[in-house]
């Protein structure tokens, strides 16, 4: 089964994707789809698909990987089943950002303006994390950094929420807060795609370096890793791909949690092992409640953020569950 899971979860995502494509508001059939894409087709189909559609599928296949593979190598560096993205903090540091260009009234300049506002604030946590992994500190060090990250920037958004004199941008921050992947461009892809790529890489080079740390610090240091240079790896990677993802969907939770956990199964059960299936897995897991968000008929569109807390706040109470039958 473990040499067969990865081509049957890109073979998902595949389906998926298209998945994706055809569903929405505007009720196109697959020929009329293809046509759109291709010469013949309609300009109001072409611009459907290629300039609502395509980026909306595209951003759910690039940041549910992102959110897939950084809960499975946060895992893997941990040692630690319940870690997931946002434990690091860079999320919420991310989030601040947008929620300042929000407050400063610079959102209404350039729909650009604002995942380069969250992706500078996820920056800062990147110069934090990376100085604390950078020392050779405990990686207990590196979570309370991350939690006293998240806290800090929590705080300052319920403080912008508190103070906005604006009930309208005081909304519009707590929707973005939401999570969501509509409305949004191939110029926001462009932007963002790199950023994740270069995650993606750093946290593949730390992949043997992870399964031999699951034989403990020790072991792992007596065969060769330095475990400095894994956990900015990790960091580094994590924060890239995690980061460039909150910029331009908002806060989307529990993929990185809970994708890990179900494809491990499957696996040879190594941390390197899970991180393509985990990537795959959250691709697969994010299109998939994005499209469920726009069939479901109600008077204003779900955002992907709730249905995926909707989906992954059972889990963490069964995983928990679990993790204390198991430690007894």
């Amino acid at each position: 089964m473990s040499r067969a899971l990865n081509p049957l979860l890109a073979v998902l995502v595949l389906v998926l994707f298209v998945v994706s494509l055809l569903v929405g508001p505007a009720h196109l059939g697959i020929m009329e789809s293809l046509r759109g894409f291709m010469a013949g087709g309609s300009e109001a189909t072409a611009i459907i698909l290629r300039d609502i559609r395509l980026p909306r599928a595209l951003l759910g296949l690039l940041t549910g990987a992102s959110l897939g593979l950084s809960g499975a190598v946060l895992q893997g560096l941990l040692r630690n089943p319940l870690a997931d993205p946002g434990l690091i903090g860079v999320s919420a540091t991310a989030s601040l950002g947008a929620v300042v260009v929000f407050y400063s009234g610079l959102a209404g300049l350039s729909t650009l303006l604002l995942p380069l506002g969250a992706l500078l604030g996820g920056a800062v946590a990147v110069v934090i994390l990376l100085a604390v992994a950078g020392r050779g500190n405990s990686t207990l060090t590196l979570i309370l950094a991350g939690v006293a990250l998240s806290s800090l920037a929590g705080a300052l958004i319920s403080l912008a929420l508190n103070l906005s004199r604006n009930p309208f941008a005081a909304y519009e921050i707590s929707f973005w807060l939401l999570g969501s992947l509509k409305d949004r461009s191939m110029a926001h892809v462009y932007m963002v795609a790199p950023l994740m790529l270069a995650g993606f890489g750093l946290m593949a080079l730390a992949a043997r370096a992870l399964d031999a740390l699951s034989l403990g610090e020790e072991a792992a240091h007596s065969l060769g890793v330095d475990l400095k240079r894994l956990r900015l790896l990790v960091i580094g990677g994590v924060a890239l791909a995690t980061g460039a993802a909150t910029a331009v969907t908002g806060m989307i939770g529990f993929i990185g949690l809970v994708v890990p956990h179900l494809v491990r199964p499957f696996t040879r059960g190594l941390p390197s092992a899970v991180l393509l299936p985990s990537a795959l897995g959250g691709a697969a897991l994010l299109l998939a409640a994005d499209s469920f968000t726009r069939l479901v008929t109600t008077n204003v569109e779900l955002n992907v953020g709730v249905v995926t807390a909707l989906i992954g706040a059972p889990f963490f109470f069964w995983l928990v569950f679990r993790t204390e039958g198991e430690a007894a």
